[in-house]
């Protein structure tokens, strides 16, 4: 995404590499892919929360394949091998932010119906399977979809327009406030029903039982918080770079912030690289089925 302005300042331009970015392009990429492939193929994984993390890992997909496709049109146009101003490249270009947009909106989206659904799963455990129903489940990651693509391409179509600009660091803003308090609402909530099960008698089997479900649900919450947290502090430094480019696009000290441009669009694709590695820390099931899609278990089974 073309957001940097003409350098006035003693700090230079931070340059990172380009084996850097397509290495990282295709480590997350596979890893992102290898979560997709595990949800859709284990039906034990087959709920509204993995139905969402799967979401989300495509987005990151998404985004890995983005910025892999653009490092490699970067080094062919280093080369002769392209022109950086053709109309092509520049339609390419527009495409590639439009995906990036979207893979960000998506991100930001399937955060959110995730905290929603740990927030039922925890505090209305006995109708959770009425309320988050597949057919729902379905019906919400199709309206996350639809309008991801319809933001995307308005966001770039319409870039250049500080309205578009401040929508687009606001949706930021709102959406990271509205999932921390529910985060914040549903462990605080949480503490209290622990204190309240504990001071009950230990005979009733029908309260641990619930006790061993909300426990596994707040584990779940735990893992979800997690992965919001790991997006945070990637994709933060880029919103700050959009708000200072708003706010003071010719100030020194400012541009001084945005020559690390380039690390941060590093954080960005370290996002997509990071989450799949903590889906599999904290999810032993997703864990098993990477070991045997990983090792073929079944093939040598058979074999």
């Amino acid at each position: 995404m073309s957001t940097t302005t003409v350098n006035q300042t003693d700090c230079p331009d931070v340059n990172v590499p380009d084996p850097l970015f397509f290495t990282i392009g295709v480590v997350s990429l596979a890893e992102n892919l290898l979560v997709v492939v595990s949800v859709i193929l284990n039906r034990n994984l087959h709920s509204p929360m993995f139905c969402f993390i799967c979401s989300l890992a495509a987005f990151n997909t998404m985004a890995s394949l983005t910025k892999t496709w653009e490092t490699l049109m970067i080094v062919f146009a280093n080369v002769g091998q392209l022109e950086k101003k053709g109309s092509s490249e520049m339609q390419l270009d527009d495409v590639m932010d439009s995906l990036l947009c979207m893979s960000f909106v998506g991100s930001i989206s399937s955060f959110l119906a995730i905290a929603v659904d740990r927030y039922i799963t925890i505090f209305h455990a006995l109708r959770y399977h009425n309320i988050m129903t597949m057919r729902r489940t379905k019906a919400i990651l199709g309206v996350i979809w639809i309008t991801c693509g319809v933001s995307a391409v308005l966001m770039v179509g319409f870039f250049e327009s500080k309205f578009i600009m401040i929508c687009f660091v606001a949706f930021f803003v709102v959406s990271l406030a509205i999932i921390c308090f529910l985060y914040f609402y549903m462990f605080m909530l949480a503490r209290i029903h622990a204190g309240k099960i504990a001071a009950l008698p230990s005979s009733s089997g029908g309260k641990f039982g619930r006790q061993r479900w909300r426990g596994s649900s707040m584990r779940g919450a735990l893992t979800l918080t997690i992965l919001f947290g790991v997006f945070v502090v990637c994709w933060t430094p880029f919103f700050l770079h959009l708000i200072l480019l708003m706010v003071c696009p010719m100030n020194p000290y400012c541009e001084c912030y945005r020559s690390l441009f380039q690390l941060h669009v590093v954080l960005l694709m370290s996002h997509a690289a990071i989450d799949p590695a903590i889906y599999a820390f904290r999810s032993a099931e997703l864990r098993h089925t990477f070991r045997k899609m990983l090792l073929c278990s079944d093939c040598k089974q058979r074999s």
